[in-house]
């Protein structure tokens, strides 16, 4: 280890900060977790609390925090459109506020920042695959609004603080990420469609099951993430990670189902209104500037995550909001 950081991880209990938490105490960095448990659960990083470089904070982003840090991962925000629809007026706080609140942060400590935004702020995308170069093409108006344009503002604020006063900023644009540790009730297409197989429930398809994604595993995710903060050459991005492999949703139900090894009835339901038809990210950007690309494919990915939720107790998972 060349240097030991102090680094906050905000939102670090919630699916992908807690393995990014795992992965910099391991590095051996001095790790603090902040999280409001809206959507996480502590048992995320309870392994993590007897290690002398971790430290667990119960602290909502929309509040101004005083910490001194060298590095800032801004992960803080529900991210399953069940959980972001539940208070949408909360989760465009989080993006706007928090954003405002940990960029104030890195400007007095003079820390390097990291925003974790997403592939919703193309919407519905009229170019595939979606370059970063793309503006997109979303409804202000709808009901996902609240996480695409909350998302959106975070990135304006990022590049604001970086163009007004030097904050060095990354943004990382998130396609859709699964693997262990994903909540059971998240409401994401990934773990309902597993905890309905294996469980022997109907597999709740919305729409025709026709429309696409792009699924990241996610230990390729973190790697990527930690990949963009490390660039010292000014680079702030975006730059769009996820998996190209394209897959249909029937297709990824047809395959949870032979690898759950329950091929139990599937059940259509309405195409939620704004819901992307198509989701692929073109990751020539990620190849050039970070060296990265995915190495773990949806089939040995899904496997490994249908293995850890056969493995856990659901009922020691609360559902976080109604809508799942």
């Amino acid at each position: 280890m060349s240097q030991i950081k102090r680094i906050l991880v905000t939102g670090g209990a919630g699916f992908l900060g807690s393995h990014l938490c795992e992965r910099l105490v391991a590095e051996g960095h001095d790790v603090l977790c902040l999280d409001n448990f809206f959507t996480s659960q502590k048992s995320n990083v309870v392994h993590l609390l007897d290690h002398r470089n971790f430290e667990l904070i119960r602290h909502d982003v929309t509040h101004p925090m005083w910490l001194e840090v060298d590095e800032i991962y801004n992960l803080a925000c529900p991210a399953a459109p069940g959980h972001y629809q539940y208070n949408p007026i909360k989760t465009m706080k989080t993006s706007v506020m928090g954003a405002i609140n940990v960029l104030g942060m890195a400007k007095r400590c003079k820390a390097k920042i990291l925003q974790a935004s997403t592939s919703e702020i193309y919407g519905d995308p009229e170019v595939h695959p979606q370059p970063e170069s793309y503006k997109g093409a979303v409804n202000t108006l709808g009901p996902r609004a609240c996480y695409d344009e909350g998302k959106r503002a975070a990135e304006t604020l990022f590049m604001d603080y970086h163009r007004s006063h030097g904050v060095q900023v990354k943004l990382i644009r998130i396609f859709n990420t699964y693997g262990p540790r994903m909540h059971p009730f998240d409401g994401r297409v990934v773990s309902n469609f597993i905890r309905q197989a294996i469980t022997g429930d109907h597999i709740s398809m919305f729409g025709d099951g026709s429309q696409t994604r792009s699924f990241c595993y996610r230990d390729d995710l973190v790697e990527g993430m930690v990949r963009l903060m490390n660039t010292e050459d000014g680079f702030t991005g975006p730059v769009n990670i996820g998996n190209p492999g394209e897959f249909t949703i029937m297709q990824l139900a047809e395959m949870v189902q032979e690898i759950a090894g329950n091929n139990c009835t599937i059940s259509h339901k309405p195409l939620p209104q704004d819901d992307p038809l198509q989701r692929q990210p073109d990751i020539t950007l990620a190849r050039e500037k970070l060296g990265w690309e995915p190495t773990i494919q949806l089939r040995e990915g899904l496997t490994r995550t249908i293995e850890w939720f056969k493995s856990i107790d659901m009922s020691q998972y609360r559902a976080p909001t109604p809508n799942y």
